[in-house]
C-alpha cells in the first residue's frame, strides 16, 4: 500500500481488512483519504466499501480494539461510523448504484459493485479506491493493496486537474452540490477544473435551486477556510453560482466611471482583502468579516459633483445588513454574528486615525467601542490596505503601527478595554429618586463621553460628582446624598 499513512492509519486499516476477511467480504479504502494520502495532506477521516452488509463490516471491526469502540448505524442507509479514542472518525458504506429524480438530489439506491459506487463518485480523485482484499477471496479481485482507479484519477491528482468521472451533465444534474464541491477543492487543493467540467458547472448553475442552504453555507464556509478563498469565490462568480447563492457579494463587483472619474471594484478589493487577511488568521467568523466589510458600499454609492464617488456611511448600512445575511445564509445568530457585525461597523475607525492627530480621546473611544475585539479589527484594517501603490501602503502599514503603538500606552493608564463605569444605573436612580427612564441613560451617556474625552479621572469620587452636576443641569434633585 504505497500511501503516505502513518503507523497509527496503518494499524487500523489492518483491522478493517482483517475484519473484511473474517466475513468473507469485498472491501476497499475509497474517496478522500485516499485523495489526501496520496498528496501527503492529513486526514481525520477514512471510508471504507464493501460489497455486502456495511453495518456488519463494522461490527467485526469493532471488535479488533480493545478496548471495543461503539459502533454507531443508520440501517435505513445501511452505513455505520466508528470513532476512535483520538478523534478518527471510520466510516463504512455497502457498495451501491445510484438513481435521481431531476428535483431531488436524494438518490434512489440499489446494491451494486465497487465500480458502481465509484461510478457515483463526484470527482476522479475522489474515485480511486485500494483494495483491502486478501488472496483467498474469489478469482479476479484485486488484491490487498493494489489501487483501483477506473477513471485515471491518479494521473488528475499528478496533473492538479478536477475533472468527473462520468459527463459533467449527469453528474451536476444528479446531485448539484458537487458543483460546489468541485469549486472547493480546486480553492482548497490549488487545482485546476477541467474545461469540460467547468462548462458543466456553468450550464449547470440553476440546478443549484435544490440544494439546502445549510448545504451550500457548509461549502461556502469550507471555501472561505480554504488557503486562498479568493480562488473559490472567483470561480463561484464567473461560473454563475455566486449571483444564485450570495447576490449581495455580487453587487459589489462593476468598477463605474463618470465624467473620467472611476472607482475600484469593490468585488475584488474584497477577495484581496480576504486573501490578506487569512494570511494571518484561520478564525473563519474574521474572515467572513473580511467578505462583508464593504457590503453596504452598493446601496450607499453616490457620484457627487466635484468630488467623485463616495460611499458614506457604508459602515453603518454593511452593519444593518450582516443580520440579515446571517440569516439568509442560515449562519449562526449568536456571539458570532455580532462579532461580525461589529467588526463592518468600527472598520473605519482605525484608518481615520492614521490620516490625522491622533488624540487620546479617539484612541479612548476606539478602545472602548472595539474592547476584546481591537486585535482581529486592527488586523481587517491592515487586510484592507490594498493599494497598488506599495509607498502607499507602506506609510499606512507604519502609521498602523504608530496606532497600536498609542492604543497600548493608552490602555495601559487608563484600562478603558475593560472599562466598566464606577457610577451604575442603579446608584443615578437611587440618588434622583427616578424610575428606569431616559434621563438615567443621558446621565450614564455623558458620564462615559466625559472620561473617554478625558475631562474627568476615572474614578468613583470623579463620577459621582460629575453625575450630580450632570443631574442638577438637567433639573433634577438629588435625594439620597452618600456621605
Amino acid at each position: 500500500m504505497d500511501i503516505n499513512c502513518t503507523d497509527r492509519e496503518l494499524l487500523f486499516i489492518k483491522k478493517v481488512a482483517r475484519a473484511a476477511k473474517n466475513l468473507g467480504l469485498e472491501t476497499y479504502l475509497i474517496g478522500g483519504f485516499v485523495r489526501d494520502k496520496l498528496l501527503g495532506r492529513e486526514t481525520k477521516d477514512a471510508d471504507f466499501v464493501c460489497v455486502g452488509d456495511a453495518i456488519e463490516l463494522a461490527n467485526e471491526t469493532a471488535k479488533q480494539f480493545h478496548p471495543t469502540p461503539q459502533v454507531d448505524f443508520f440501517k435505513n442507509f445501511g452505513t455505520a461510523h466508528i470513532r476512535l479514542t483520538d478523534g478518527f472518525d471510520i466510516e463504512f458504506v455497502g457498495a451501491r448504484k445510484e438513481s435521481y429524480q431531476r428535483n431531488s438530489r436524494k438518490p434512489e439506491v440499489e446494491p451494486g459493485t465497487v465500480k458502481d459506487d465509484q461510478d457515483r463518485r463526484d470527482f476522479t480523485i475522489n474515485a480511486m479506491a485500494i483494495s483491502l482484499n486478501e488472496a483467498d477471496l474469489p478469482a479476479g479481485k484485486a488484491g490487498y493493496g493494489k489501487l483501483i482507479d477506473p477513471f485515471n484519477g491518479l494521473a488528475d491528482l499528478e496533473n492538479r486537474i478536477i475533472r468527473t468521472p462520468l459527463e459533467p451533465a449527469q453528474t451536476f444534474s444528479d446531485d448539484p452540490l458537487r458543483m460546489m464541491r468541485g469549486i472547493r477543492f480546486a480553492s482548497q487543493l490549488g487545482f485546476r477544473i477541467e474545461q469540460k467540467t467547468w462548462q458543466g458547472i456553468i450550464d449547470s448553475a440553476e440546478r443549484i435551486s435544490i440544494i439546502s442552504q445549510e448545504r451550500i453555507t457548509d461549502e461556502l464556509n469550507k471555501i472561505i477556510a480554504s488557503p486562498r478563498p479568493s480562488v473559490g469565490f472567483g470561480l463561484l462568480y464567473e461560473s454563475g453560482l455566486l449571483k444564485l447563492i450570495f447576490p449581495q457579494m455580487v453587487e459589489l463587483a462593476g468598477a463605474e466611471n463618470k465624467d473620467g472619474i472611476g472607482h475600484k471594484d469593490n468585488f475584488w478589493h474584497t477577495l484581496q482583502v480576504l486573501d490578506n487577511i487569512s494570511v494571518n488568521t484561520e478564525d473563519l467568523w474574521l474572515r467572513w468579516a473580511a467578505i462583508l466589510h464593504d457590503i453596504g458600499k452598493p446601496p450607499t454609492k453616490k457620484f457627487e459633483e466635484g468630488h467623485g464617488w463616495t460611499f458614506h456611511g457604508h459602515e453603518v448600512v454593511g452593519g444593518r445588513m450582516v443580520p440579515k445575511i446571517f440569516t439568509k445564509l442560515k449562519l449562526p445568530q449568536n456571539e458570532k454574528m455580532r462579532f461580525v457585525r461589529k467588526l463592518v461597523e468600527l472598520h473605519l475607525r482605525p484608518i481615520s486615525l492614521t490620516k490625522e492627530n491622533i488624540t487620546d480621546s479617539a484612541i479612548r473611544r476606539l478602545l472602548f467601542d472595539a474592547g476584546e475585539d481591537l486585535e482581529p479589527l486592527m488586523l481587517l484594517c491592515e487586510a484592507d490596505i490594498t493599494s497598488k501603490n506599495r509607498q502607499k501602503v507602506k506609510r499606512y502599514l507604519e502609521n498602523f503601527k504608530l496606532v497600536r503603538q498609542r492604543c497600548k500606552e493608552v490602555e495601559e493608564s487608563d484600562h478603558i478595554r475593560t472599562w466598566q463605569p464606577p457610577v451604575t444605573g442603579e446608584l443615578i436612580m437611587e440618588t434622583f429618586g427616578l424610575a428606569p427612564s431616559k434621563p438615567v441613560g443621558i446621565i450614564k451617556d455623558a458620564l462615559k463621553d466625559a472620561m473617554l474625552d478625558g475631562l474627568i479621572p476615572n474614578t468613583y469620587e470623579a463620577a459621582y460628582d460629575f453625575m450630580l452636576e450632570k443631574g442638577r443641569s438637567m433639573g433634577l434633585t438629588p435625594v439620597n446624598l452618600q456621605s
